[in-house]
C-alpha cells in the first residue's frame, strides 16, 4: 500500500476518519493526502466567494495539520483542494493518485452532521477505482484491527475480499473470521458455497493468517453478520458491494448499504471485477 486518500470535511466524524487512517498508514508507510471538495454552486459574478471560501478553507487546514502531521511516522500531509461534486472529486483524486484505499466518514442511521461527508458515503463507495473504508463518527477507535469479518456467500465474487483483506491481517497480525451465510435450502448452491469457503480457507493458511470459520443459517443476511460482529467484538468487516444502475449512473446495493449504514464498526467495501 502506497498512498491512502481521506475525504475531509472538518466534521468530528472527519476527525475520526484521519485518526484511523493516520494509523494505517503508520502500519502501511503509505503517503497520507486529505481531499476537501467545494460543492457550492457560486454564480459566475459571485467568484471572490469561492476564493473567499478557499483561503478560510486553508486556515482550517493550518489548525489542523500541525496537531495530527506528527502522528504520521513518514513524510507529512498532503491536502488537495477541489471544487465539483463531492463523490465524483474524490473519485477523479483517488485515480489522480492512484490510490489504494479511500477512507470516508459515515453517519449511520444515528445522526446527520452539517457537511457533506456522511451523505456521500455511497457514492463514494460506488464510484471510488479503490476499495473503500467507511467508519462512523461514534466509532470507538481501540487503537488496531485485530479481528476481521469476511461474510461469504453464493456468488463468485464473494472470494475477492480475501487479498486486501488478508494484507490488512498480516500488517496487524489481525485474525480473519470467516463466516459462510446459508440463506437457501438448494444443495447443489450450498455446495458450491462451502468449496468457496475451504478455497478461502486454503488461501489464508498458504499466508500464514490466523482463522476462525463459523457456518450459520442466515435468515437474515445483514443481521446475522452484524449480529456476529458484535458477538466476537470484531474490528472491521470486509464486504464486496452489490452495484446497480439507472439512467442517472451506478447506485448502492441494499445489502451492502444497510451494512455501512448499521454497523457499529468500519466497513471495507470492494466492488466485484467481473469476469464477463
Amino acid at each position: 500500500m502506497k498512498q491512502i486518500l481521506v475525504a475531509f470535511d472538518f466534521s468530528k466524524n472527519a476527525i475520526k476518519t484521519l485518526e484511523y487512517a493516520l494509523m494505517v498508514a503508520n502500519k502501511t508507510g503509505a503517503d497520507l493526502s486529505l481531499v476537501w471538495v467545494d460543492s457550492t454552486s457560486t454564480p459566475d459574478n459571485m467568484l471572490n466567494i469561492d476564493h473567499e471560501l478557499r483561503i478560510e478553507t486553508k486556515k482550517l487546514f493550518e489548525e489542523i495539520l500541525p496537531l495530527y502531521e506528527p502522528k504520521l511516522n513518514k513524510g507529512k500531509i498532503d491536502v488537495i483542494l477541489r471544487k465539483g461534486k463531492v463523490y465524483t472529486e474524490i473519485t477523479n483524486t483517488a485515480k489522480m493518485l492512484e490510490a489504494d484505499i479511500v477512507f470516508a466518514g459515515t453517519h449511520g442511521v444515528s445522526g446527520f452532521e452539517q457537511f457533506w461527508i456522511g451523505s456521500n458515503a455511497y457514492r463514494i463507495v460506488t464510484n471510488s477505482p479503490c476499495p473503500v473504508m467507511t467508519i462512523r463518527g461514534d466509532f470507538d477507535l481501540k487503537g488496531g484491527i485485530s479481528k476481521i469479518l469476511i461474510p461469504l456467500d453464493s456468488t463468485s465474487e464473494t472470494r475477492q475480499k480475501l487479498p486486501f483483506a488478508t494484507m490488512l491481517a498480516g500488517l496487524f497480525k489481525a485474525e480473519i473470521h470467516l463466516l459462510l451465510l446459508y440463506n437457501t435450502s438448494i444443495r447443489v448452491i450450498r455446495n458450491r458455497m462451502k468449496t468457496y469457503a475451504d478455497e478461502a480457507m486454503n488461501y489464508l493458511k498458504s499466508n500464514d493468517i490466523s482463522y476462525v470459520f463459523k457456518e450459520i443459517e442466515a435468515e437474515n443476511i445483514v443481521s446475522n453478520i452484524l449480529q456476529y460482529a458484535n458477538d466476537e467484538d470484531v474490528d472491521l468487516i470486509s464486504i464486496m458491494t452489490e452495484q446497480g444502475s439507472t439512467s442517472g449512473g451506478m447506485f448502492l446495493g441494499p445489502y451492502a448499504q444497510q451494512i455501512i449504514n448499521n454497523s457499529l464498526v468500519p466497513v471495507l467495501s470492494l466492488q466485484s471485477k467481473r469476469n464477463d
